[in-house]
């Protein structure tokens, strides 16, 4: 039976909170984000004719900066802009291409936005040209893997660094084999990329890990994941979960990638009971109702 009663109480409130540590991070800009004391919301901008998850809605720039504004006034916290689809058996995109459809967006979006601008690459070179332009936090789905050179363009100009893991490519990253240990295939994967990381000078306290949810796991992984977030705290760095829209929610629920809102709630609600700091998301609106209500659960005593 389990206990009951102030001590029991106690306890498990205190576990719950050393889940989610505390952190302060500050952007190259002057400002500081706050992690831990409420999960942040990152709004998803696919600058991309090809995403899964919105089918290209956001490919013409004016269009984009109309769903970033949106995005924020919903309560998105950071606006995620990427030119690059990385959907299972994507191929790659020149560093032109991709520079050419994200910088008109960013320009805009750097007179008009509030909230701090991430970009969504793993090209140093789009890195460089999105950090003068005002973003403050890159996103690298491949954990320097692609190009390592982009820790020089974090480091250059502080900003904050996510490292997600990814198993092969976006072209392969479907086809390989099940990883017999993919919690130890991850943390491994995590420390190289932390190393390399600091060896261009980028600091600790700049980082920010994701496990990579989909990108060539299981449905059985990806879930597993989620539910032992906890098997990253050791890294003693924040932790950002991108699960909307995603596979593994459509071969649960058997919806199409349009109309998996309520499954992704339910995921993005699990991941934060688990101890993430950071959701990534496209559905902001309805996502915010979901943030506040399971942090105030967390809260109560």
């Amino acid at each position: 039976m389990a206990e009951s009663g102030p001590c029991a109480r106690a306890a498990r409130t205190a576990s719950l909170h050393a889940m989610k540590r505390q952190f302060l991070m500050s952007l190259g800009d002057g400002r500081v984000l706050r992690l831990g004391e409420r999960t942040l919301i990152v709004g998803v901008l696919n600058v991309t004719p090809d995403s899964f998850s919105d089918g290209g809605q956001n490919f013409d720039p004016v269009t984009a900066v109309e769903r970033a504004l949106e995005m924020e006034n919903e309560g998105a916290d950071i606006i995620e802009v990427g030119g690059e689809s990385t959907r299972p058996g994507s191929h790659g995109l020149s560093t032109d291409d991709e520079i050419a459809r994200v910088k008109p967006v960013i320009v805009e979006l750097g007179k008009r936005l509030r909230v701090p601008i991430a970009i969504d690459t793993y090209k140093s070179a789009v890195a460089r040209v999105a950090l003068d332009l005002g973003a403050s936090l890159l996103n690298d789905v491949s954990a320097l893997r692609f190009d390592a050179a982009l820790a020089n363009e974090a480091a250059r100009a502080r900003a904050l660094l996510v490292l997600m893991h990814m198993r092969g490519d976006p072209s392969t990253m479907q086809k390989i084999e099940p990883s017999p240990d993919i919690f130890g295939e991850i943390k491994s994967a995590f420390a190289t990329a932390i190393g390399e990381a600091e060896s261009r000078g980028v600091r600790r306290e700049q980082i920010i890990l994701d496990p990579g949810v989909g990108f060539g796991k299981t449905l059985e992984q990806n879930l597993a994941i989620i539910n032992h977030l906890d098997r990253f705290e050791d890294f003693e760095m924040p932790l950002m979960i991108g699960t909307s829209r995603k596979s593994f929610i459509g071969r649960l629920t058997e919806r199409p990638e349009g109309d998996r809102v309520f499954g992704t709630a339910a995921s993005v609600a699990a991941a934060i009971i688990r101890g993430a700091h950071i959701v990534r998301v496209h559905d902001v609106k309805g996502m915010v109702e979901v943030v506040r209500i399971t942090d105030a659960i967390l809260a109560a005593e």
